[in-house]
């Protein structure tokens, strides 16, 4: 540890400017960070931008076996057809998980996050190699389990309360929860701040910012995606089938009628690739509520069953589950010749969530392109032959989930009785009591209890 904290020699203030070694400056130099004096410099320039050691993510690792089998084809035929056949073996392993369950899909959410995490931390690891910083890649994953012990354990006893109460040791956990979590986050903390050596100190504090942010963008969305399972599967299953389906119809349109560009960022994305999944994602969005609506499997909070300790789908479906009669505007009643059509009120919402995956969720990507060409590189792993690595395909997921919690908290979640039931069971008996006795006599006063009640009420006090 002395060695990590050893300052150069003289009596001067070891922090000053002039002491501030020529090896530190020649390391921000290489970086790019020569200071004011040379003005701003462009985006692209060789002096803004480091230089990344080759990785294996820029190499070809399509299975032998497809490229025996499209040998021949033209790159751009070859290309799509390893995308597609690829695609397909996702979709059919993600209906494989729904099939599953709640729990299976909690722990694959924290793999992919866990990969994401691993992805975008060893791009800044392979940019700042060469300067052995100590400790970066342990803190970075330290934090990560203080990061997510945090946001399960508020799930935990936000949404199983009740269970929570009936172990003791989970009991102590819940009530310093945020106690702990803070403990643990200042342990990094200081181990970070410990670590700092002379000559690398604004690499270290670019990593440190490196690592944090990383965690806000995987962690941070991960943990929304688990909290719209929470809300009922299909505000886990609809968000993420649009933003799949408007990828790949905006993927076909663009290989088929593509013209016009769309953005510099992403040089193969188009305005008819844009336009067609945009339609082609409202329609799809549309009939899957319709689908989905129909069962209590995927509609249902996901809850604790009592007697079994596991998680349960089970309830009377919502209001906007259930069909629902609407009167059409004029103009479609002259068209169409009806006047009312019956729907399931969550399909009007996929319209909202479906528009904003064909229109806002695809900036998700071209963040990401922007953030691969900031480094020169063309994915973040290799991880899935054709499409990249797990965050080249879902830098369009985290923004997609992080709108639909907000879209849920907003305009579709109201007072939740199990929760506040959960809530109620926390109490002490007398605190319990007391809260009775009030909802009781406000119940009885505003006319919803029977008089007949009032004789039960006297012999329970």
């Amino acid at each position: 540890m002395t060695e990590l904290r050893k300052r150069g020699g003289g009596g001067g203030d070891p922090d000053s400017t002039d002491n501030i070694s020529d090896k530190e400056a020649d390391g921000d130099d290489r970086l790019g960070l020569q200071g004011d004096a040379d003005g701003e410099c462009d985006g692209d320039s060789k002096a803004d931008t480091p230089d990344v050691p080759p990785s294996t993510a820029d190499l070809d690792n399509t299975p032998e076996y497809l490229n025996k089998a499209l040998e021949g084809l033209p790159p751009r035929w070859k290309n799509y057809w390893i995308r597609g056949v690829l695609s397909l073996a996702m979709i059919s392993g993600f209906f494989l998980i729904i099939y599953m369950g709640p729990v299976t899909l909690i722990f694959v959410v924290m793999t992919i996050q866990i990969k994401c995490f691993h992805e975008i931390i060893t791009i800044g690891y392979r940019v700042y190699h060469s300067y052995e910083l100590p400790w970066f890649r342990s803190l970075s994953w330290y934090f990560l389990i203080c990061v997510n012990y945090f946001f399960y354990g508020e799930t935990v006893a936000d949404y199983f309360g009740a269970l929570v109460q009936r172990e003791e040791p989970l009991q102590f956990l819940a009530r310093y929860h945020r106690f702990i979590s803070f403990a643990l986050y200042l342990a990094g903390f200081c181990m970070f701040v410990l670590s700092l050596v002379k000559k690398h100190y604004r690499l270290q504090f670019y990593m440190f910012a490196w690592t944090h942010v990383t965690l806000l963008i995987v962690v941070t969305q991960s943990h929304l995606v688990i909290q719209n399972l929470f809300e009922g599967m299909i505000w886990f299953i609809v968000p993420i089938s649009i933003v799949i389906c408007n990828d790949i119809m905006a993927y076909l349109f663009g290989f088929f009628f593509g013209r016009t560009p769309l953005i510099k960022l992403s040089p193969k994305k188009t305005w008819e690739g844009f336009i067609g999944g945009f339609f082609s994602t409202v329609v799809f969005g549309f009939f899957l509520a319709y689908l989905l609506s129909q069962f209590q499997y995927f509609v249902c909070p996901v809850g604790i069953n009592s007697e079994t300790n596991g998680f349960t789908v089970e309830c009377e479906p919502s209001d906007i589950f259930v069909m629902q009669e609407y009167t059409l505007p004029t103009v479609v009643q002259n068209t169409l010749r009806q006047k009312t059509v019956n729907l399931y009120p969550f399909q009007i919402h996929s319209i909202f969530l479906s528009s904003f995956a064909s229109l806002i969720g695809p900036f998700g990507g071209f963040f990401a392109s922007g953030f691969k060409r900031a480094f020169k590189i063309k994915d973040f792993a290799s991880t899935i032959p054709g499409h990249g690595g797990i965050m080249d395909r879902f830098d369009c997921q985290y923004l997609m989930a992080t709108f639909t919690h907000v879209y849920i908290a907003s305009f579709v979640r109201g007072p939740n009785p199990s929760k506040v039931l959960q809530q109620l069971l926390m109490l002490q008996p007398e605190q319990q009591l007391s809260i009775f006795h009030t909802l009781h006599s406000h119940l009885r006063d505003r006319g919803i209890l029977p008089p007949a009640l009032k004789i039960t009420s006297v012999i329970l006090r």
